[in-house]
Formats: C-alpha cells, sequence, structure tokens
C-alpha cells in the first residue's frame, strides 16, 4: 500500500515527435521536485508519433527512484485518454478495442500501467505548442532524441 502523506511530489511533462510517421522518433521528459530538474530523452529509429509518447512516460515515471506523488503533463490525447478512460476496457476485452480490433501499442500500454502502478499519478492534459514552458522544454527534449540517433 502507497503511503501517501511522505511520498514526494514531481511534476513531469512528457512529449514525443517523430520525422515521419513511422519514421525517427524522439521522447523527453522534463521531471521537476523540490530538489531541483532532470531531463531524459532517447531516440529510436523506425517509429510512430504516439510510441514516442507513450515512451516519454513511461521513461519518465521509470526513472524515478521511489513512489511519487505524479502530476504528469501530456500534450497527446491518445496518452491521457487511452490511461484515463479506455485501458480499463481494453483490459475487459482482452487488449481488444470496442470494435474488437487488437489495441495498437499494447505492448507500451502494459508497460504504461506497470510503470504508474507504484506511482499517485494524475494525468494533465496540456495543449503542444502553446508556450507552457515545460511542455515546451519536453519537446525540445524529444526532438535532441531524434537528434542523437
Amino acid at each position: 500500500m502507497i503511503n501517501h502523506i511522505y511520498m514526494e511530489k514531481v511534476i513531469i511533462y512528457t512529449d514525443g515527435a517523430c520525422r515521419g510517421n513511422p519514421g525517427q522518433g524522439g521522447w523527453g521528459a522534463l521531471l521537476q521536485h523540490e530538489k531541483g530538474q532532470k531531463q531524459i530523452y532517447g531516440g529510436e529509429e523506425n517509429t510512430t508519433n504516439n510510441r514516442m509518447e507513450l515512451l516519454a512516460a513511461i521513461m519518465a515515471l521509470d526513472s524515478l527512484t521511489r513512489s511519487c506523488q505524479v502530476e504528469l503533463f501530456t500534450d497527446s490525447v491518445y496518452v491521457k485518454d487511452g490511461i484515463t478512460k479506455w485501458l480499463k476496457n481494453w483490459q475487459q476485452n482482452n487488449w481488444k478495442t470496442s470494435n474488437k480490433k487488437e489495441v495498437k501499442n499494447k505492448d507500451l500500454w502494459m508497460k504504461l500501467l506497470e510503470s504508474s502502478s507504484a506511482h499517485e499519478v494524475h494525468w494533465r492534459w496540456v495543449k503542444g505548442h502553446a508556450g507552457v514552458a515545460g511542455n515546451e522544454i519536453a519537446d525540445q527534449l524529444a526532438n535532441k532524441g531524434i537528434d542523437s540517433l
């Protein structure tokens, strides 16, 4: 059981990017807490934007060394609605969508579920490219991830 009283609070901004879709992709995350901040990023060949959006959230959550209260901002409606609205039904329907098709990116959805389970995560959507500083930094990091390939 998670003890919420002593949990560190962390704010995370995540973003994914792709040059071509599919194409070269990158993910980035900015993690902020009372002791400072951390920036992480990475890239993959032959991937999609949605996979990079998911991977950004996974890598950010996996970088936390203990259970935290997390406010996670994403500019991806796919990630936010997937984790907050669709995931429960997908699990109940053996990872099938409402029209009986296999859930795309099932491997990453399962990993995101696992990565978020140790934390109290509040999922927030933020409009991309709208001047939100944390989101702009996450976008820059995602592009840095592509550039690192």
